[in-house]
């Protein structure tokens, strides 16, 4: 398959749209669309990887872009750039490695890489917490490292969900608007 203007278009649409959503008051935190993008991008771009991971950390940019102007107008509380947010973008990135093996239409894989992805970024991005200092003051030992992963436990719920929502939508609307679909 080509990479012509409409599967362009529909990338582009798909990024703004997830992006968009992410900076939306009153949803849960951790229902967003980022890991469903990195994985769609893992399976559309298995062999141009650079691409895979390229696409989250787009739309992770153009809503932290947002969040950021919202925050400096006093629209949000929440500040679009923070510290350690590269490492976010790089775990984020990284979940696009599930998504090399979704070109099938197996739903079994996909229910696996759906649930295997945020599950990945919740391990690791809380380890990185509690690794780079105790996360939220939490002593580095196993205690503290229990505790780290107990307090973001409220989030993975969410993640695991905005992971299967916007990876049905995603795949399943680009499938069904490129349904001769073969990894790029």
């Amino acid at each position: 398959m080509k990479l012509n203007k409409q599967i362009i278009l529909a990338l582009i649409i798909m990024v703004a749209t997830s992006a968009l959503y992410r900076v939306l008051p009153g949803r849960p935190y951790g229902f967003a669309p980022q890991i469903a993008i990195a994985l769609f991008g893992g399976s559309l771009f298995a062999t141009k990887k650079q691409y895979a991971f390229l696409l989250p950390i787009i739309s992770m940019f153009i809503s932290d872009l947002i969040y950021q102007v919202l925050f400096n107008y006093h629209l949000s509380p929440i500040q679009g750039f923070y510290s350690g947010q590269l490492l976010n973008y790089v775990l984020i990135a990284g979940t696009a490695v599930f998504g090399f093996g979704l070109q099938s239409n197996k739903l079994s894989k996909y229910i696996l890489g759906f649930l295997s992805a945020p599950t990945a970024y919740f391990l690791l991005s809380n380890f990185l917490v509690w690794a780079q200092g105790g996360g939220y003051h939490h002593a580095i030992n196993m205690t503290g490292l229990v505790q780290t992963m107990v307090d973001g436990l409220p989030f993975y719920p969410y993640s695991v969900a905005g992971t299967l929502v916007f990876g049905g939508v995603l795949f399943g609307g680009f499938r069904f608007m490129v349904p001769q679909f073969k990894s790029l």
